[in-house]
């Protein structure tokens, strides 16, 4: 089969890779038939992410169809259409107990596309299968099924729920790619008075406006000032960051209100500094996550129903074999104006099941 597959800082293709096959007994294994490019696949890229191996499939979100189950899965069977979620969960050890999916001690995590061979192919093997892919409803389609793969748990629970925003809040979200747009369109769900989108690209702030932002700013246009004339100078009850930058964390923490909460969602790659100088007395609450996609049965619900602006989020579709463009496009924002891109190959005749 074809998979896209990193092979350094700088460096991947497009390229022939052997079929997964099954190798425990709680297995499966999906045909891709929608999947997605992440901002992480591009820290990836960068060397940001040092844990990725080269020779290591990329992507950790698809939606496909089963072709066969390790003979411990109970849940799903051959044929059966799912959404194959970014975190992989044991569902035995102490976290897994918890629903902090995304810190499994028994080989789950994030680890598609990360320490495994990910979704950007056209098969993909999936450990813990029962717990780790969600059957799709008939309503909803592989294009929008795939943002709930990563985007839209991430930034309601990263973003929104670590962030603790409540009716009446001001919300500040830093950085309006697809995680930001996501967090905009979430943190709605919560009735804040009013939410602010900073970026630097004016497609972007537009598109938050479109998802429900009141209010956009350029960020090279000092965006605290404003925050501070719509807060009558108190600051932001919530600031979200995502874009993974120190210039952007930094900021985040200079726009926040005494008794705010500064929730960080964005993949650093280099250290950012931490003003306790000036955050010591303000009571300021900081937090960082990995998704746990507990929250994904919910959001799949409120697809269903019509009641998530997916769609809005997905601007370019291309075919598997476009991988290497469909990088290019996502990477290249700025100048392409692409939010989402969503990739699918042809549909394949299922392969009869093999067991473990």
């Amino acid at each position: 089969m074809k998979g896209y597959v990193f092979h350094g800082p700088g460096r991947s293709a497009w390229e022939d890779i052997p079929d997964p096959d099954l190798k425990d007994p709680t297995d499966a294994v999906v045909r891709v038939d929608a999947v997605t490019i992440c901002g992480t696949d591009l820290h990836i890229l960068k060397g940001d992410v040092a844990e990725v191996r080269p020779g290591t499939v990329l992507g950790h979100e698809a939606v496909g169809e089963i072709v066969e189950v390790g003979t411990d899965v109970r849940t799903v069977r051959p044929g059966d259409r799912v959404l194959v979620s970014c975190i992989t969960a044991c569902g035995r050890c102490r976290y897994c107990r918890e629903g902090v999916y995304g810190q499994c001690l028994g080989g789950g995590g994030w680890i598609l596309g990360h320490l495994i061979d990910g979704t950007q192919a056209e098969y993909v093997r999936v450990p813990y299968a029962d717990l780790s892919v969600h059957p799709l409803p008939g309503a909803v389609t592989d294009q929008d099924a795939v943002l709930l793969a990563d985007i839209f748990p991430t930034a309601y629970e990263v973003g929104v729920l670590n962030g603790s925003v409540r009716p009446g809040d001001t919300v500040v979200v830093v950085g309006a790619g697809p995680i930001g747009l996501a967090a905009v369109a979430t943190a709605r769900l919560f009735a804040p008075e009013r939410i602010i989108a900073v970026d630097l690209a004016g497609a972007r702030l537009e598109a938050a406006r479109k998802l429900g932002a009141d209010a956009v700013a350029d960020a090279r246009e000092t965006p605290e000032q404003l925050v501070a004339d719509l807060t009558g100078g108190l600051g932001a009850d919530v600031v979200i960051e995502a874009v993974g930058v120190p210039e952007t964390f930094e900021m985040c923490t200079r726009m926040v209100r005494p008794g705010g909460h500064v929730a960080n969602v964005g993949v650093h790659g280099k250290p950012a500094t931490l003003h306790l100088e000036d955050l010591w007395i303000k009571n300021v609450t900081i937090t960082t996550g990995l998704v746990d996609t507990r929250s994904t049965p919910t959001l799949l619900r409120m697809a269903a129903s019509g009641r998530l602006p997916t769609a809005q989020l997905v601007t370019r579709t291309f075919p598997l074999e476009r991988m290497e463009e469909a990088y290019g496009v996502f990477a290249g924002a700025a100048d392409t104006g692409a939010l989402k891109v969503v990739l699918g190959g042809p549909r394949r005749e299922v392969v009869a099941p093999r067991t473990v």
